[in-house]
């Protein structure tokens, strides 16, 4: 069964299905002595699919935005279950999905103090639980890869299970400063969700104080399931925590047609950044673009 990055990619793979099946029906009627005619959309009515929700995916739109190459892919061999869509919106290599993945698993990290003996992160306890509730800028963490909501489990070995912020921050600050190792789940609270843009350049949702608050009928937030009450992380795996509205915005205005968001329940995001300060949060919080 195949998974696509958003509903129009689904939407857009279905039409070009369509496209291909009539394609050969009109072949096989002009093998048999049939006229042929009548034109691709015939009589099975796909001209409604071409403009989907305000998003003109029509052929020649997708050859414009991202170039015949990305457009039409034909199946091929290699993927899951051998199966890859013959036309999408999102590119295979889209660099915002790559960056915004929130992978399964735990990954090992050894983190290396900075001159200051500073790590460059604010531990927080949730439900018996100790998470990344602040990264700071340029700091060793965050040239490690910590991002805000990571959860960590294991401190140097020992598992932080049940432990408090003051213990986690206590055993932090006490490690050696030549390396400490972590082992880390990615942001489980969160969730990332792609979206395409419609015509106005514009996603389909409204930002209020860092927060989803209304969604626009019919647009690709609404279709890919955008809810409100959830705070905004990330946009294509940049952190944007502690940004202005304003900013937020321009970001994702900024973006090319396919977005991805990282968003997370407003409560857990709210008990994350209770104890850090909204005004550290704005300052130092690092937003550097990760690297895929």
């Amino acid at each position: 069964m195949p998974i696509y990055p958003s509903l129009e990619d689904m939407k857009v793979d279905q039409l070009a299905h369509a496209q291909t099946a009539v394609q050969g029906q009109l072949q096989d009627s002009a093998a048999a002595g049939g006229s042929g005619e009548g034109g691709l959309y015939s009589g099975i009515g796909l001209e409604e699919l071409l403009s989907y929700g305000g998003l003109d995916i029509s052929p020649a739109a997708l050859d414009q935005h991202m170039g015949r190459e990305v457009a039409l892919m034909y199946s091929r061999p290699g993927q899951e279950g051998g199966y890859e869509p013959l036309a999408a919106i999102t590119a295979t290599n889209n660099v915002g999905i790559a960056r915004a993945e929130i992978k399964q698993g735990v990954r090992p990290m050894s983190v290396a103090k900075d001159p200051k003996g500073m790590l460059g992160i604010a531990p927080v306890a949730i439900d018996k639980g100790v998470f990344v509730g602040f990264v700071w800028r340029d700091s060793p963490a965050a040239l490690a890869g910590l991002r805000f909501g990571d959860q960590i489990l294991q401190i140097n070995g020992e598992s932080v299970a049940g432990w408090t912020q003051k213990k986690a921050l206590s055993t932090l600050r006490k490690a050696d400063a030549k390396g400490v190792t972590l082992a880390v789940r990615d942001r489980p609270f969160a969730r990332a969700l792609t979206f395409q843009k419609d015509t106005h350049n514009q996603c389909g949702f409204v930002i209020k104080d860092g927060a989803v608050s209304k969604l626009v009928k019919d647009s690709s937030a609404c279709r890919n399931g955008l809810l409100i009450n959830h705070h905004v992380l990330e946009v294509n795996g940049q952190n944007i925590v502690g940004l202005t509205d304003k900013q937020i915005v321009t970001i994702i205005q900024d973006s090319p047609v396919t977005v991805t968001i990282t968003i997370i329940p407003s409560f857990v995001y709210k008990h994350l950044i209770a104890k850090i300060g909204y005004r550290k949060i704005k300052e130092y919080m690092d937003h550097s673009v990760p690297e895929c």
